[in-house]
């Protein structure tokens, strides 16, 4: 019964559904996109939580390349008592960070419950490995100090479709923490050789 209470709701456009619908309809009648037989647009709008996604990215990587506080974050990360004999305030950063990773998985829930229209506590499991592994992959280093939102916006579009890719194979879906892990695996390898790379180790 959710998605019965939110409908109507003028709130209910920023976090479901798809966007520039109309432009999509354009595009569709001016024969740039195909059409059904009805003349619907076979792609009829971006969805909501893609434009979320990108402006999250967009976000973040102001913060870290921008600001003052995404010097304190990678300082943090890197050193944290270098950084806190520097001035850096690390248990605020760190503080910080955690809510902003909370309030973008509620934003997640969100997105997520307004879109299946029901909840189910087991759709957020193992939600954390598999973020840690898209931070990997796009070349974020587990200890910390380097790496960057738009990498890891990259490394989880990477993973998100090599996850799809596998739900296409005939593959026994069993074998779905395995294929987890393995993607860990290579991550921390690739991770490893970026941290080389960066440090000048051999």
């Amino acid at each position: 019964g959710i998605r019965a209470e939110f409908e109507g709701s003028w709130l209910a456009d920023f976090f479901s559904g798809e966007a520039f619908t109309p432009f999509f309809y354009w595009l569709a009648e001016a024969g740039w996109i195909d059409t059904f037989k009805s003349g619907k647009p076979k792609v009829d709008g971006i969805p909501v939580d893609i434009l979320w996604f990108g402006l999250l990215a967009l976000l973040a990587t102001w913060v870290l390349l921008r600001s003052p506080f995404g010097s304190w974050i990678f300082a943090a990360g890197g050193d944290s008592n270098a950084a806190s004999n520097s001035g850096v305030p690390v248990r605020k950063v760190k503080m910080y960070l955690f809510m902003f990773t909370a309030c973008c998985a509620a934003l997640v829930a969100i997105l997520t419950v307004m879109d299946a229209g029901s909840t189910d506590a087991r759709r957020g499991f193992q939600k954390e490995f598999e973020a840690i592994i898209a931070a990997v992959i796009g070349g974020c280093l587990l200890t910390g100090g380097y790496g960057s939102a738009i990498g890891a916006f990259f490394g989880s579009i990477i993973f998100g479709m090599v996850l799809i890719g596998l739900s296409y194979t005939n593959i026994d879906q069993d074998w779905y923490l395995v294929f987890l892990g393995s993607m860990l695996l290579i991550a921390v390898l690739f991770n490893n050789m970026i941290r080389k790379r960066v440090t000048g180790e051999r």
